[in-house]
């Protein structure tokens, strides 16, 4: 009988769980990977949450920068209490795309004691996609912060990025809306 490694055990996973009408759409849009399997967010969760928690593995699948669903799990299973400021900042740097740094965000990094930390030092970046992400960990971050986060938010929608633009958007709504909330419930 065969023993499989853990990345071999989690390839095999995702290639039984492929979905290749989602994949070829993903290549057409343009999609960089090499390898796609297709897979949406649930299954690549569900993958996770049936693999151990280990460094070790969820680095390799984040190096594996070829297969989109592994720079996706990554995050799922990187022990959180593993997981330092150093890695975080140079996985935030190593990141290609919105999906990735979404669920980088939403998964890990807004767990972490030093995730405001983390988006001061993304936010005041040159490159656009860590400023991308120090602006969607700040969402998590709500209603903390709210001044900082509110002045960070129009500083870079001034910018003009159109990789930001719509976030900075979303989030100056946010806050409003909290704000507003806040003097509803107050008066």
């Amino acid at each position: 009988m065969t023993k499989f490694n853990d990345m071999q055990v989690v390839k095999r996973r995702f290639f039984a769980m492929r979905n290749g009408a989602v994949a070829d759409n993903m290549r057409k849009l343009g999609a960089s990977y090499r390898i796609i399997f297709g897979l949406n967010l649930p299954q690549i969760v569900e993958i996770a949450n049936e693999t151990p928690q280990d460094s070790s593995l969820a680095e390799a699948l984040w190096n594996n920068k070829s297969t989109r669903e592994s720079q996706l799990m990554a995050p799922m299973i990187y022990p959180r209490e593993q997981y330092g400021f150093d890695v975080a900042c140079r996985w935030v740097s190593e990141i290609s795309t919105i999906e990735v740094a979404d669920v980088l965000c939403h998964r890990l990094l807004r767990h972490m004691n030093y995730a405001w930390q983390l988006a001061e030092v993304m936010i005041k970046s040159s490159v656009v996609m860590e400023r991308y992400v120090a602006l969607r960990l700040m969402f998590n971050l709500l209603p903390g912060n709210m001044d900082e986060i509110k002045h960070y938010a129009e500083e870079e929608k001034a910018k003009e990025e159109p990789l930001t633009m719509l976030l900075c958007h979303q989030l100056l709504d946010e806050i409003a809306f909290i704000c507003e909330d806040s003097i509803e419930n107050d008066g």
